[in-house]
């Protein structure tokens, strides 16, 4: 009964995907759904009570994806060089919003319907821990704090991941953006480690989160 209660909930996730994608937000039905998933109304009732929670469920899918590729990925670099970490996270992150690229700009619409932005938040505090994590195991010496550089890293990962979507030929961008990021973030991370054997690791940084609020940096 679980797995056929699995492969229900799969192919109702599927089926709001597709019917996203090919109906839009505002024609997207539970009826509609429930059709192309191949079950009853009353079914997809069981599971989801709304539109809302159709749409909310697909969003929390596809950030849950992108924050396992980054957990993935920050566990596979613990105690690496920070420019190893960074050429490695860039490229996951990106490859995973990439995996689908319709369906990311297409639950992006959607998100501001949803209170996409307190799913955001609580995906994004997974992939924040995993970044932090595997940049305090860096075997260079780290001089900045470690959610400091989190943040930037997320923001800048955000905001070009974002742009790739949204333009008119993501596939052909990619490859580009791609080696742009990767050497931007390098540059980053090269001046947030001690690489000059005369001064001494571990100087102290004045609080650099003092006036920001304290929730993770949202990935969308």
């Amino acid at each position: 009964m679980q797995a056929r209660s699995t492969f229900t909930v799969d192919a109702i996730h599927d089926a709001t995907i597709q019917v996203l994608l090919r109906e839009g937000k505002e024609r997207l039905t539970t009826t509609r759904v429930a059709a192309r998933a191949g079950v009853s109304v009353g079914t997809l009732y069981q599971y989801f009570p709304n539109k809302s929670a159709l749409l909310q469920a697909a969003l929390k899918r596809h950030l849950d994806e992108v924050a396992s590729a980054v957990e993935q990925v920050c566990t596979q670099q613990m105690g690496k060089p920070v420019a190893e970490m960074g050429a490695a996270l860039v490229t996951a992150l990106l490859k995973a919003k990439m995996k689908n690229p319709k369906t990311s700009v297409a639950l992006y619409s959607v998100s501001s319907d949803l209170d996409g932005v307190k799913v955001v938040r609580q995906v994004a505090a997974r992939s924040e821990k995993a970044i932090v994590a595997m940049l305090e195991s860096t075997c260079d010496s780290l001089i900045k704090d470690a959610r400091l550089v989190s943040l930037m890293l997320q923001g800048s990962m955000t905001g070009i991941s974002r742009r790739l979507l949204e333009s008119s030929a993501p596939e052909k961008q990619f490859p580009s953006l791609l080696q742009e990021l990767t050497e931007m973030v390098r540059a980053y991370l090269a001046t947030c480690v001690n690489l000059q054997p005369d001064r001494k690791p571990g100087r102290k940084i004045e609080p650099w989160n003092r006036d920001l609020p304290q929730q993770p940096y949202p990935i969308s």
